[in-house]
C-alpha cells in the first residue's frame, strides 16, 4: 500500500492517544506503522532531502495540525497527549452528560474489535460501542458482521462503526435487517460532523448574507 497522507493519519493518531496518557513521538510512529500495515521498506522510505523518513514526517504533520486544532498538546519535548477537546471528537456529537462520564477509549488487545464506548446516561445503563477504522477500500458486510458479533459478546444493543472510506450496499442492508442498532458513519459523514460540531476545525472567515429591504422603497 502507499504511505498514507497526513490527513489519513490524523484519526488513527487521535485514536492511538485516546487513552489520555502521555505518548512519545516514536511510540506513535511505531504503533501507527503497524496499524496501517506499512512494510519495512515503506517505513524506511526517505524524503527527497534524505534527512527524514516519509512516514515520520507525515505523522509529525498530522500531530502538528491536531495541535493547532487543540486536539493534542505537547507535555514535554517529544511527548504529547490528547486534550479534553480531542476526547470530544465522538462524545460532542450529543451523547452522554460529560466527557468523563460519557466516553472512554478502549482499542487495546482483548477488546474484541471495540475501540471505544459511549454512555448515553451517567449511570451507564445504556452503552454504545464504537469501532473506528482507517480503511482504504469499501467496508463490506463481513466486517460489520464481526462488529455485530462483538456487540453480542458485550450483550449490547447499539453500536457505531466509523470508517475513513465508505460502506458497501450489502453492509447497509445488513444493519437494516438485524435487531441490534448499528449506525454506519463513512468518511464524508465524519468530516461533516466535525464541521457541524466545530471539532478539529477552525473558522477561516464569516460571510454576511443580505436581503433586499422592500420597506425602504415603499412610498410614505
Amino acid at each position: 500500500m502507499a504511505i498514507p497522507d497526513f490527513q489519513s493519519i490524523m484519526l488513527p493518531l487521535l485514536r492511538f492517544c485516546g487513552d489520555g496518557q502521555e505518548h512519545s513521538n516514536r511510540d506513535a510512529i511505531e504503533a501507527l506503522s503497524g496499524e496501517l500495515g506499512l512494510t519495512p521498506e515503506e517505513q524506511k522510505q526517505l524524503l527527497p532531502s534524505g534527512q527524514q523518513r516519509v512516514f515520520d514526517n507525515r505523522v509529525a504533520w498530522a500531530r502538528a495540525y491536531m495541535k493547532m486544532a487543540l486536539l493534542v498538546e505537547n507535555t514535554r519535548r517529544g511527548v504529547f497527549r490528547i486534550t479534553p477537546r480531542g476526547q470530544q471528537v465522538l462524545v460532542k456529537m450529543g451523547y452522554g452528560g460529560s466527557i468523563k462520564d460519557a466516553g472512554e477509549a478502549v482499542g487495546r488487545s482483548g477488546d474484541e474489535g471495540i475501540d471505544g464506548i459511549i454512555k448515553e446516561d451517567r449511570l451507564g445503563l445504556d452503552i454504545i460501542y464504537i469501532q473506528a477504522k482507517k480503511w482504504e477500500n469499501t467496508v463490506s458486510r463481513p466486517e460489520i458482521q464481526k462488529f455485530s458479533g462483538a456487540l453480542q459478546g458485550k450483550r449490547a444493543r447499539k453500536g457505531i462503526f466509523i470508517t475513513t472510506s465508505d460502506f458497501s450496499k450489502s453492509a447497509n442492508e445488513y444493519v437494516a435487517a438485524i435487531e441490534s442498532k448499528i449506525i454506519l458513519i463513512d468518511g464524508r459523514q465524519f468530516v461533516s460532523f466535525m464541521i457541524d460540531f466545530g471539532v478539529g476545525v477552525a473558522i477561516e472567515g464569516v460571510y454576511e448574507l443580505k436581503r433586499l429591504d422592500t420597506d425602504y422603497f415603499e412610498e410614505s
